[in-house]
């Protein structure tokens, strides 16, 4: 893992106004990963839009943690769903230009 696709976490909190715990309840719950490397903990640049999602549905929706992960289920859920549409839909064009 190259370091230049990390985000210090004591960085992010203190760009986001946030605490430390609130990313430690996250991690416990799964909801995002942690790496540490020795003393400092980072997220990948790649969950970093799914972090401020949460941030935001935390701070200023004032959604709880549980609520968070349903939500997040769910998104994932509707994802997945339009991938497998949008792939039915591309069969389907196949088998319609054969007519």
């Amino acid at each position: 893992m190259q370091r230049e696709n990390l985000i210090a976490l004591d960085e992010f909190c203190a760009n986001h106004g946030i605490e430390i715990s609130f990313i430690s309840s996250l991690q416990e719950t799964g909801l995002i990963e942690v790496t540490q490397i020795k003393e400092t903990a980072f997220i990948e640049a790649d969950q970093l839009q799914q972090l401020e999602k949460i941030v935001r549905f935390y701070y200023e929706l004032d959604i709880n943690i549980a609520g968070i992960e349903s939500i997040t289920y769910l998104l994932n859920r509707i994802s997945i769903m339009h991938d497998e549409m949008t792939a039915l839909r591309n069969r389907l064009r196949l088998y319609e230009s054969f007519e």
